[in-house]
């Protein structure tokens, strides 16, 4: 389980650095095919739109990350939850989030098939 946690952390934090946000072939490959997201807004995006948006942010905000833990859900299927925060670009208010990845494993090797963010209480 060790190794399964280091595997998807270390992709799950890919997604936070700017040289896999800017790179759309990156985000394809670790995006599944039906990847969706519900952010910590709570509206809903699909995976075109959030490949466009991460692969057109200049400067994405440096994204703090820790909790995590992994929870198999079956053979070729994970369950990543961490938090997060990171600093809004308009207020300057610390964003902190409780996420949650699903992960699956296929012939592409791990993919992200769904993420969801939900606002945490602040500060942790």
């Amino acid at each position: 389980m060790t190794t399964l946690l280091h595997t998807l952390q270390t992709l799950e934090t890919a997604l936070h650095h700017p040289g896999v946000r800017c790179n759309r072939e990156q985000l394809e490959q670790l995006l599944h095919p039906d990847f969706h997201e519900v952010g910590r807004s709570g509206a809903a995006y699909s995976r075109e739109t959030v490949i466009r948006y991460l692969s057109g942010v200049e400067a994405p905000p440096a994204v703090l990350s820790d909790a995590f833990a992994v929870a198999e859900l079956g053979p070729a299927t994970a369950l990543l939850t961490y938090r997060s925060a990171a600093a809004d670009p308009g207020t300057g208010a610390v964003l902190c989030t409780w996420r949650s990845s699903v992960w699956l494993h296929t012939p592409a090797g791990w993919q992200l098939r769904y993420h969801q963010g939900t606002p945490a209480a602040q500060p942790w």
